[in-house]
């Protein structure tokens, strides 16, 4: 495992990427209130912070996972890959 935290890109930074097996992982973590899910895995897509890795030819995987403030607990989870 490679993991980073705070993987800096040209448009921002995922909250955290890990490569292994070939793969990369990039995640986003978000507090959320009320009907705000989807929110992380847009982050990731809208700034773009798989390009860095699309030239290693390896697998990328966009996961967005987010918190509800009030439940404390997540409440969206949103895998994609490409």
């Amino acid at each position: 495992f490679e993991p980073v935290a705070e993987d800096s890109g040209s448009r921002g930074r995922a909250d955290m990427a890990i490569r292994f097996d070939g793969r990369v992982c990039l995640f986003e973590f978000k507090v959320v209130e009320g009907g705000a899910e989807g929110s992380a895995i847009a982050q990731l897509r809208e700034k773009g912070y798989a390009d860095k890795y699309r030239y290693l030819g390896r697998s990328v995987h966009l996961i967005g996972v987010e918190f509800s403030r009030t439940e404390r607990n997540i409440v969206g989870f949103d895998v994609e890959t490409g």
